[in-house]
């Protein structure tokens, strides 16, 4: 995907532009933008993935009485929500981006 790339960690392609967002035409701008929005629309769907993930995680905790495994599944399940802080953050990124498009 010319101007996007895919993070492993979260799942969907994000923005990797090689100029200045300045630098590209209108067009190019727009072409980047409807394809942003294609994949910013499935980010609730990651998250809420990744939720899931999160309670199935939090089931096995409550019931580990090992307490190395707790102190792993702990460390996935924060490590599950940083990923849905990051996709939260990338979600937003579009009114960002946007209003630069349009001054």
């Amino acid at each position: 995907m010319t101007n996007f790339e895919l993070d492993e960690r979260l799942g969907i392609h994000v923005p990797a532009l090689q100029q200045e967002w300045d630098q590209f035409s209108t067009q190019e701008r727009e072409r980047i933008l409807y394809k942003w929005e294609e994949i910013r629309g499935t980010i609730p769907n990651r998250i809420f993935d990744l939720e899931q993930m999160i309670n199935y995680k939090q089931d096995q905790l409550f019931d580990e009485d090992d307490f190395e495994k707790s102190c792993q599944l702990n460390a996935e399940i924060a490590e599950l929500a940083s990923q849905i802080n990051d996709l939260h953050i990338w979600y937003r990124v579009n009114q960002d981006v946007r209003s630069k498009v349009h001054s």
